[in-house]
């Protein structure tokens, strides 16, 4: 397996779909990365020569990715929540925040459904 910062990529798998196994590298950047590099897409990992791979290496530390970006999303989420911003009340409270109805879906971040017990009506 080849390793490009501090993952390693798939062998068998083209390099446009390899590189996007690297966190804050999609599909597009993964293009514009082997682009810059002068590395044919469809090539598979495996065919990479190590000049190729030290190329597509400079190339992919020019973007913020892996552990940087993660702890840079950890932070924008924190203020958030710190300025108290309907978006941060939502993170902290667990609760789609885009717009979502949540009478009936959003179950993935409400997580599994609590029970509340049914109040019977008083007789007269």
């Amino acid at each position: 397996m080849a390793r490009i910062a501090g993952v390693d990529i798939p062998k068998q798998k083209r390099g446009v779909i390899a590189l996007t196994y690297i966190f804050g590298i999609g599909n597009s950047r993964a293009q514009k990365i082997l682009e810059a590099a002068k590395v044919d897409e469809s090539t598979k990992v495996s065919d990479w020569t190590d000049e190729e791979i030290g190329k597509i290496r400079e190339a992919v530390g020019q973007f913020t990715i892996e552990g940087e970006l993660r702890s840079e999303v950890q932070l924008s989420i924190k203020r958030l929540m710190d300025i108290g911003c309907y978006r941060g009340i939502r993170h902290r409270s667990s609760l789609p925040l885009r717009g979502q109805r949540t009478k009936n879906n959003s179950r993935t971040r409400k997580g599994k459904r609590k029970t509340v017990a049914n109040k019977k009506k008083a007789t007269k």
